[in-house]
């Protein structure tokens, strides 16, 4: 295991040297920052102009057979008392008056008419919202705040929730155990890919030979496994940065919300938890995509392989609703304890805080063995598949071995 530092030090520095490799990186937070901006702009520009298009005057005629509308707001706005409903619509065709607005007399069961001259798309909007502010302000005026408040939805609760005695915010307490779940989900897409191609290469080259003649099976595996686990949390590390110091920078111009650190609230058994779950999922993956990697001879046919892998990893996403709601069922404990599904429903669970005691026990046990199982699953098969350069070797070969 002497040359153990020496594999690790080259497969971490033959990639970080490589361009491909900043680019994917950075170029995530880069893009996912380049569309927030485009949809803030967007969306700040559509406001202005709803804003500035309801702000503008229009000659107008109503009907009100509610008999709700203020008479002074009526006349505050220049509008024209119109008895019948055919003649309002004929000026609105005639050009006489910019819009018509009928009110029926229940309107309860009838929706306001709204008959206008076409101003544009966004301009339209201002007639709907002239017609219901007209109606709102005439109303809310003859009521108390607080029944307007329940009529406009505006009424506001502060819940207070206790644990043990003490105030407990369970959505708070999800937050940081919960990152460990976004950053498994972010590094096993992202570098999934890296992990089952890290053996290929050599292969592909031909170099193979001359590697196994001076560095044992064992330390080029573990070294390999070493490289791809530091360079998966480098990754993580350096989205996360620009991340962070781009929202600092950019959280007033692109009027972002703001969260308020201070409160979160820190559970360090779950995210001590979240935390070991999260690396020895990391690791298994890792060694079962190396190993893999190791059994095929070209990166072109290790690549149906990764859709597989990624399917049994992410699948368990479609129940998140069942492991929320009813985490005792069968198929929700299936999950947790497969290696093979149990990352996502473990982080998740962990994060919610409905995963027992008995079953984090269980689960890490079982992940840790088939780690330990899966890393000298790919020394054998890398020593065995290593000069296989025109087959992939079967199932029966590798569990015959």
């Amino acid at each position: 295991m002497h040359n153990l530092k020496t594999v690790f030090s080259f497969e971490f520095l033959r990639t970080v040297k490589k361009k491909t490799f900043w680019i994917s990186v950075l170029l995530f937070p880069i893009a996912i920052a380049a569309v927030a901006g485009i949809s803030i702009a967007s969306n700040k520009a559509t406001d202005e102009a709803l804003q500035q298009s309801q702000k503008e005057k229009f000659s107008l005629a109503i009907t009100d057979n509610t008999e709700l509308i203020s008479p002074a707001l009526i006349s505050a706005f220049g509008a024209q008392i119109q008895l019948d409903k055919d003649s309002g619509i004929a000026e609105v065709k005639a050009g006489k008056v910019d819009a018509f607005f009928y009110y029926p007399q229940d309107i309860s069961k009838h929706p306001i008419e709204i008959f206008a001259k076409d101003a544009g798309m966004f301009d339209n909007s201002k007639y709907d919202a002239v017609a219901k502010l007209l109606l709102e302000q005439s109303v809310s005026s003859s009521v108390s705040s607080s029944v307007k408040a329940i009529l406009q939805g505006t009424v506001t609760t502060a819940t207070t929730t206790f644990k043990d005695g003490a105030v407990f915010d369970g959505l708070k307490s999800m937050i940081v155990p919960g990152i460990f779940l976004v950053l498994f989900y972010f590094v096993i897409a992202m570098f999934g890919n890296q992990m089952l191609n890290s053996t290929v290469e050599e292969k592909e080259n031909r170099v193979i030979e001359m590697l196994l003649t001076s560095v044992e099976t064992r330390t080029l595996i573990i070294g390999k496994i070493l490289a791809l686990i530091t360079l998966g949390l480098l990754q993580v590390f350096l989205i996360i940065i620009p991340t962070i110091i781009g929202y600092f920078l950019l959280k007033n111009q692109l009027s972002l919300p703001s969260f308020d650190l201070s409160s979160l609230t820190f559970d360090w058994p779950r995210i001590l938890t979240g935390f070991v779950i999260f690396m020895l999922s990391f690791l298994f993956f890792t060694g079962l995509l190396v190993t893999i990697g190791a059994s095929v001879p070209t990166a072109k046919e290790a690549g149906p392989f990764i859709g597989v892998v990624m399917l049994l990893i992410f699948a368990p996403l479609y129940a998140a609703s069942l492991f929320v709601s009813n985490p005792e069922a069968g198929i929700v404990q299936f999950l947790s304890y497969f290696p093979l599904t149990a990352p996502i429903p473990l982080l998740l669970r962990n994060a919610i805080g409905n995963l027992q005691l008995h079953e984090v026990l269980i689960s890490l046990s079982i992940l840790l063995v088939c780690t330990i199982f899966v890393i000298q699953l790919a020394v054998r098969v890398f020593r065995y598949g290593a000069l296989e350069y025109s087959r992939k070797l079967s199932l029966k070969e590798i569990l015959g071995r």
